[in-house]
This record gives structure tokens, sequence and C-alpha cells, in this order.
């Protein structure tokens, strides 16, 4: 059973920066791919990014590519979602997710099976 615990929401001003990470405990961190999801209420859980388990291979949501960057820490099992040039559009509920299928940054949450409790991001125009 793996545990991910994300941080680092917050309220942020249009144009600003954030950085999310998402803890692992509880697993061999790098047996899972490690995406990024986020959700606004009343809609459905949209993918924001990927990382494969070596984080050699990477993939976005269209609306975030060239401003969100994903990465991982094997060492310290954190996953992170660097966001820049944040837009209003970007507040949401954003949260982690860990998937078996580790060679692929999938974008699909029916590929993940742990997900953490989420961190509100919210940004003001």
């Amino acid at each position: 059973q793996v545990q991910l615990v994300e941080s680092g929401g917050g309220l942020v001003q249009a144009g600003g920066s954030l950085r999310l990470s998402c803890a692992a405990s509880g697993g061999t961190f790098t047996r899972y791919a490690m995406g990024w999801f986020r959700q606004v209420p009343g809609k459905e859980r949209d993918a924001v990014a990927a990382i494969t388990w070596s984080g050699g291979g990477t993939s976005y949501a269209d609306s975030v590519k060239g401003r969100f960057t994903i990465s991982r820490d094997n060492a310290k099992n954190t996953v992170y979602l660097k966001m820049n040039s944040l837009k209003p559009e970007d507040t949401a509920v954003y949260y982690c997710a860990a998937s078996p299928t580790r060679y692929r940054s999938s974008t699909y949450a029916n590929d993940y099976v742990y997900w953490g409790q989420g961190t509100q991001v919210t940004v003001s125009s």
C-alpha cells in the first residue's frame, strides 16, 4: 500500500508560480509512474502531467505545456509539479497518483491505483 501526501498548494496571483510536492511512502517508489491530476467541483478529474519511473518520459496536458514541469527525485520518494505563469483557470484541487505501469507516462486516471488527498491551488486574477 502506497501513501501519497501532497503539499505546496496555496493562493497565488495570476502570472505567479508554485511548486507542488508529493511524498510517497509504504512502497517502492521506482515501481511506479507518477501523475498529477486536477479537479474543479462539479467537473471530472483531468490529467495535468505524468512521468515514468525513471523520469525519462513525461506527458503534459495541452493546457499546461510550456508552463508546468513534472519531475521526480527517486532518492527522496518525491514527485514535483512546478507551475509557472499561472492562470485563474488553473484553480483546482491537485492530486498526485501512482501507476504500476511504470514505463508509461499515462494521462489516463484509470491507470492509477494510489491517490493522495489533494492540495488546493487558487489563482486570483
